[in-house]
């Protein structure tokens, strides 16, 4: 059963004629009386009784007008959904985006994104590196924002967007204030949050070991919002990654001696072949030029906001 073969179909139900369905439908008329004759051999049965310049359906063809109809209607359906995903209408891009990373960092990009690219609809998944990779892999999630694995996977793809420092957080009035950067030996002592989503926790860990420096946990939470929260409380320091602080007022200092540092990727799938969406969204972010620093690493999110492009001038 051939699509033209139920819009012929329906067309002579519409007219009761032959001659005027055939124009309607824009082929001739012997053209549509086969294609009925093969429709009414594939379901076993007359559609239509001809008498003379008098054309009636039949038992069976009332039978079946409903379900044939409900297929066309399927199938337009279909066509015109199809044309908006590969028009960029409607067109759904599932992004993962690791828990550690500050919305900060992204509010420009995402902003002029989608201002250029209104079509897309964009939903956002938060979670740990491994989660997300687990999930771009099952093709619950189209691309990914995070670090890449220790272990090389050559079922990925990734491509570097920017490399990041991590820093110490504390509230305004500590001593780290006054220091331009923090050596590793200066945070002996203090109080300590650890934020367990971390993926370089135990990396941290260890360069605080290496380094023979002790620090008191005080609290570790999943949380990014609460730690800096209890930071800016007075609770304790934090490391960070340098892009992540977005609490008001939370002041931030690279640490040194020796720096730690991560790189972002956007992360997809070797060989998978791109929806029209993703394809747009990888060549958007490729393009896209990173800032290589924050604005303002120690002010307030409002100064970090001011670079956001404004949408009808992207």
């Amino acid at each position: 059963m051939e699509m033209h073969q139920i819009r012929y179909f329906l067309a002579v139900c519409s007219t009761l004629n032959f001659t005027r369905a055939a124009e309607q439908s824009n082929v001739t008329q012997p053209a549509l009386t086969r294609a009925i004759q093969k429709l009414e051999e594939e379901l076993g049965g007359q559609l239509f009784r001809r008498e003379r310049k008098l054309t009636h359906m039949t038992d069976l063809g009332n039978l079946v007008r409903p379900q044939l109809e409900a297929i066309l209607k399927q199938s337009e359906q279909a066509r015109t959904t199809a044309q908006s995903f590969l028009q960029l209408k409607e067109a759904p891009l599932r992004l993962g985006v690791m828990c550690t990373i500050g919305p900060v960092r992204f509010v420009s990009f995402l902003s002029r994104f989608g201002a250029d690219h209104s079509g897309i609809e964009v939903s956002l998944t938060e979670s740990i590196p491994d989660e997300l990779i687990s999930m771009l892999m099952e093709g619950a999630l189209d691309v990914a924002i995070t670090t890449a694995p220790e272990e090389p996977n050559a079922r990925l793809d990734f491509r570097k967007l920017y490399d990041e420092r991590f820093a110490v957080a504390f509230p305004p009035g500590h001593r780290f204030a006054e220091m331009a950067e923090v050596p590793i030996k200066e945070i002996a002592g203090e109080a300590y949050l650890s934020r367990a989503n971390c993926e370089y926790y135990e990396r941290m860990e260890n360069v605080l070991a290496q380094e023979q420096v002790t620090v008191e946990d005080v609290f570790r939470s999943e949380r990014e919002d609460w730690i800096q929260i209890m930071v800016m409380a007075g609770m304790g320091i934090c490391f960070m990654p340098e892009f992540s602080a977005v609490l008001p007022g939370l002041m931030t200092r690279p640490i040194c001696n020796p720096p730690v540092t991560r790189t972002i990727h956007l992360a997809t799938v070797a060989g998978r072949r791109f929806s029209p969406a993703v394809a747009t969204f990888v060549k958007a972010v490729d393009r896209y030029q990173w800032p290589d620093r924050p604005e303002v690493l120690t002010g307030p999110l409002d100064a970090a906001l001011a670079a956001v492009p404004d949408k009808q001038s992207a």
